[in-house]
């Protein structure tokens, strides 16, 4: 029969405001999965308290043996398993790959107690979060959307992290207690998630377009030209302005755009250059181009946004 860990955390409304957690009075803490995301948080936590669980610490080779010197190494209590790693535990934070975020929420859902908290840091699609919240529920657990909305190493448990959900608030006093730097984003489960997996279009894209341009640059022998012609470039427009720019030069010179990245496809293909990127380029300048629209006289990035989406549409239905 599963511990009432309710009783074991002051009421929800004790966590508002500044709560210091010392070793006597802290609600037991679990981690499950301890690649980079895991041990931060732990490390910065500098707690010796925290029970872990990595399913690579299983097993007789080599993989196993590293796992367990690095959870050892950061001085938490390695588990044996998802359930007996996070049965008495009132925090447990999730921090495994993506595609297999929804794998322990079930894996955790047979061992939470009743009224834990269970911080889901996983980078999902507001989708899978729900689906995990609705399992970690239905076990009685108080379930926490957290998007890490930074790369984790410089400021491990400090990163910044979006939350969301009906127990935000709550989670986030406890958060704050363990110094980590939650923001509440209001709304439901999946809206920090949301937030994150679309900012990903952006940032990840960009890493890909610039291994793309700069493997090219550099086979070519114009490493230095191309990223020199780069910073002077640079705008200093914040990206709602620079997206709505954006828009207007795609629907206004797309069709042209189109064929000159065709040339860039060509080019990379001649530098044996894999320009998946770039193909993807050539397909967005192509359709905005020949959308025939004109937003030059159309301010702003919403507007400019749903004049598109209203000929995409009509291009749909003709």
């Amino acid at each position: 029969m599963r511990q009432n860990l309710v009783s074991l955390l002051p009421p929800e409304p004790l966590y508002h405001g500044n709560v210091t957690m010392t070793q006597q009075n802290t609600p037991k803490i679990a981690v499950i999965g301890f690649g980079e995301a895991g041990s931060c948080l732990c490390k910065g936590w500098g707690r010796g308290d925290v029970r872990a669980f990595d399913i690579k610490q299983i097993g007789d080779n080599d993989i196993a043996a590293d796992k367990t010197r690095q959870m050892q190494d950061a001085g938490v209590i390695i588990g044996d398993d998802v359930t007996s790693t996070v049965r008495e535990a009132c925090m447990i934070f999730s921090t495994v790959t993506a595609d297999q975020a929804h794998a322990a929420a079930s894996a955790v859902a047979a061992g939470i107690g009743q009224g834990a908290y269970f911080f889901d840091l996983n980078s999902c699609a507001p989708s899978t979060k729900q689906k995990n919240a609705e399992i970690i529920s239905k076990a009685g657990g108080r379930y926490v959307d957290v998007a890490v909305m930074a790369t984790i190493t410089p400021k491990y448990h400090q990163t910044a992290m979006l939350v969301a959900g009906e127990h935000a608030e709550a989670a986030i006093a406890l958060m704050l207690a363990l110094d980590m730097k939650p923001v509440h984003v209001p709304g439901p489960v999946g809206r920090a998630s949301t937030i994150k997996m679309i900012r990903s279009v952006l940032v990840k894209g960009i890493e890909a377009l610039t291994a793309e341009c700069f493997s090219a640059a550099t086979i070519a022998g114009v490493a230095d030209e191309v990223a020199t012609s780069l910073d002077a470039s640079q705008t200093k427009n914040g990206w709602e302005d620079q997206a709505a720019y954006n828009m207007e030069r795609m629907t206004t010179h797309g069709i042209r755009r189109a064929a000159e990245m065709r040339e860039v496809a060509i080019t990379l293909a001649d530098l044996n250059i894999a320009g998946r990127m770039t193909a993807g380029t050539i397909a967005w300048q192509d359709q905005l181009g020949n959308l025939g629209l004109s937003l030059l006289d159309t301010e702003g990035l919403e507007p400019r946004l749903s004049a598109i989406h209203t000929a995409l549409d009509a291009q749909k239905s003709d």
